[in-house]
């Protein structure tokens, strides 16, 4: 260790705060490869463990925020035309112009999402990695979405 004195540290700083400058942090450190892709250590599992997440988790993200807005659509749509809302807390606000419903819907989506992308290298359950429930929260809005083409569909063809 070196002993330059008691001010050698405001020596070796050259220019701003480095923490100052948000949007330039935000930038060099996604170009960067160095960055935390993983635990430093086996037993790591703390929220701050990871500083970068692999791209995957990113386009899982993308297709389930999609497929939500494909629901809330078709929801709306199929409720039209005397379809009714079997979620119990959704089903209020679909009446009406379906605005709150569609902001309702994909708020608490995108917030789960966003909670599940933080969280994707933990164990949920103490069994499986949390980013398992994001590729069946997809194909879950996949299923419902296809569930929904096909009553779209038969109201086609009944009517």
């Amino acid at each position: 260790m070196s002993n330059d004195g008691p001010h050698a540290a405001e020596r070796r700083r050259n220019g701003t705060d480095r923490r100052q400058r948000t949007l330039h942090g935000l930038f060099a450190g996604s170009q960067r490869s160095s960055r935390r892709q993983g635990p430093r250590r086996r037993d790591d599992r703390a929220l701050a463990a990871v500083d970068r997440h692999h791209p995957q988790w990113l386009a899982v993200a993308l297709v389930i925020l999609l497929l939500s807005c494909a629901d809330a659509f078709l929801t709306l749509t199929l409720v039209q035309h005397g379809a009714t809302e079997m979620n119990p807390v959704m089903a209020p606000l679909v009446r009406g112009s379906g605005r709150a419903f569609a902001f309702w819907k994909l708020l608490c989506t995108a917030c789960g999402v966003i909670v599940l992308t933080i969280l994707v290298r933990i164990r949920a359950f103490g069994v499986f990695p949390a980013g398992a429930l994001l590729y069946v929260a997809a194909a879950g809005y996949a299923a419902l979405v296809g569930y929904e083409l096909w009553l779209l569909d038969r109201l086609g063809s009944i009517g």
